[in-house]
């Protein structure tokens, strides 16, 4: 059995964790049971009604959170010329091509999301096993492939994240931190959720939101009722 501190015992006080909230009252709870020295970002786990291991029922892709996650992100760009141009006075925290390939293939990871316009992506392909299992290939999927540079720059900088559903077909994503006030966090989970709705997958049978759990980064997951956000 895992040992939790008591801050989070004290918390498993405050609700009841076999009842279904609404989306507001489960943020605020998840708010208040926010009790680390840090500021904690507020997650989601959706369990979704599919099966991973079938390509078609695979639910991927990116999406602007209109408060965005409280974290600033680090932006590398794989581009040359004009388009590196671009992305630097788009933001972008690292502009290179081989350069970067080879800062990556020597132990560097100091970024958070990597970016390139397609024509960099024979070079890139070649990181594929190191940043893959990090979660950090770019991907037309998610926008990450494009040659509107400036654009997708400024998206994650304003808050843009990805989601992919794991092998346990759960989707975890963050929505902001403790310290936005309730209706942010709101706007963010509807977006996120009205997201997700749409890429449902048409092979995807029965109730597509089988389960949600909101919870702050050092609390316990408060359970949100599927059938109230419009997830059938």
């Amino acid at each position: 059995m895992p040992k939790h501190g008591k801050k989070y015992l004290e918390s498993l006080k405050e609700y009841d964790k076999l009842t279904y909230y609404e989306p507001t009252e489960a943020l605020e709870l998840s708010k208040k049971m926010a009790k680390a020295k840090f500021d904690e970002t507020i997650e989601v786990a959706i369990k979704l009604g599919v099966d991973p291991r079938h390509a078609d029922q695979q639910v991927r892709g990116a999406v602007v959170l209109p408060h965005g996650t409280g974290k600033t992100r680090s932006v590398l760009v794989f581009a040359k010329g004009e388009k590196a141009k671009e992305a630097e006075a788009a933001g972008a925290d690292f502009v290179g091509a081989e350069d970067m390939v080879e800062k990556i293939q020597g132990g560097w990871f100091g970024f958070d999301v990597a970016i390139a316009t397609p024509d960099m992506m024979g070079m890139v392909g070649k990181l594929g096993r190191l940043l893959g299992p990090k979660g950090l290939m770019p991907n037309p999927k998610t926008g990450t492939v494009t040659f509107d540079i400036d654009r997708a720059v400024k998206e994650v900088k304003a808050g843009k994240i990805e989601y992919r559903v794991d092998k346990t077909s759960i989707v975890h994503a963050p929505i902001g931190k403790a310290s936005f006030d309730v209706e942010k966090l709101q706007e963010n989970f509807q977006t996120l959720i009205d997201t997700l709705i749409k890429a449902k997958p048409a092979s995807a049978k029965g109730q597509y939101m089988k389960s949600i759990t909101v919870s702050s980064t050092m609390g316990p997951g408060i359970k949100i009722n599927p059938l109230k956000v419009s997830g059938k």
